[in-house]
C-alpha cells in the first residue's frame, strides 16, 4: 500500500456510504492522531484501539444525525506523488471555515485553526467537511 492516510479514508467514506455502525482500519501512529482529531471534533463518535499479532487495529465508531453522516466528504491533499504544503499565514479554509483541514506539523498532527494559533505550517493531510 502506497498512501495508507487515502487508505483510511476511503475505508470511513465508503463504511459512510452503505451506513456501516464502525469500520476497522490497520493501526498506526499517524492514523490514531487523524482519528483522535476527527474524535475531538466531533466527527465520528467512538476511537478504539484493537492489538493484534502485529500493528493492532483502530475500530472507529461513525457518527449519523436523522439518518444522514455527520462527514460529507473526505478529501485527501498532500499525496505521495505531490506533496502539499502550508505556511502559517497562508493555512486552507474549508468551506468557509465550516471544514477542517488536517496538518502534519512539527508539533505533532493538528486541525489548521490549532496550527494557525500556534504559528506552525506543515504538510495538508487532508480536508473534512
Amino acid at each position: 500500500m502506497t498512501d495508507p492516510i487515502a487508505d483510511m479514508l476511503t475505508r470511513i467514506r465508503n463504511a459512510l456510504t452503505v451506513k456501516k455502525e464502525k469500520v476497522e482500519i490497520p493501526a498506526s501512529n499517524m492514523k490514531k492522531a487523524i482519528a483522535e482529531i476527527l474524535l475531538q471534533e466531533g466527527y465520528i463518535s467512538g476511537v478504539e484501539l484493537k492489538e493484534n499479532d502485529h500493528e493492532g487495529v483502530i475500530v472507529v465508531t461513525l457518527k449519523y444525525a436523522d439518518g444522514k453522516p455527520v462527514i460529507g466528504g473526505l478529501e485527501r491533499v498532500s499525496k505521495p506523488g505531490l506533496r502539499t504544503y502550508s505556511g502559517a499565514k497562508t493555512m486552507p479554509k474549508v468551506l468557509g471555515g465550516y471544514g477542517i483541514a488536517i496538518i502534519s506539523t512539527n508539533k505533532g498532527i493538528m486541525t489548521d485553526k490549532k496550527a494557525k494559533a500556534e504559528n506552525v505550517g506543515g504538510e495538508v493531510l487532508c480536508y473534512v467537511y
